[in-house]
């Protein structure tokens, strides 16, 4: 299990575009990816799951990766969401 801790910067945090963008990343890896934000939790890998956060700008997230190659996805997904987040 690898977790890394993101704060969003996204001024309109993830909304339903970069939401669909963050799944579909998320998608292409093979491990179990977990997002909680307070005291909610969601598996990254689906769209409305993910959505019903209402993560918005300046909460901090935590992302948990759990599989073979849950150290380079982490890695990343972390960077992905620097970029876009």
């Amino acid at each position: 299990m690898v977790q890394f801790v993101y704060q969003i910067k996204n001024e309109n945090g993830i909304h339903a575009r970069p939401a669909g963008a963050l799944v579909k990343e998320a998608k292409s890896m093979t491990s179990q990816i977990e997002i909680s934000v307070g005291e909610k939790k969601a598996d990254m890998k689906k769209m409305f799951a993910l959505m019903a956060l209402g993560v918005r700008q300046h909460d901090t997230a935590t992302v948990t990766l759990t599989g073979p190659d849950e150290e380079a996805e982490a890695l990343l997904l972390e960077k992905y969401m620097r970029v876009h987040f």
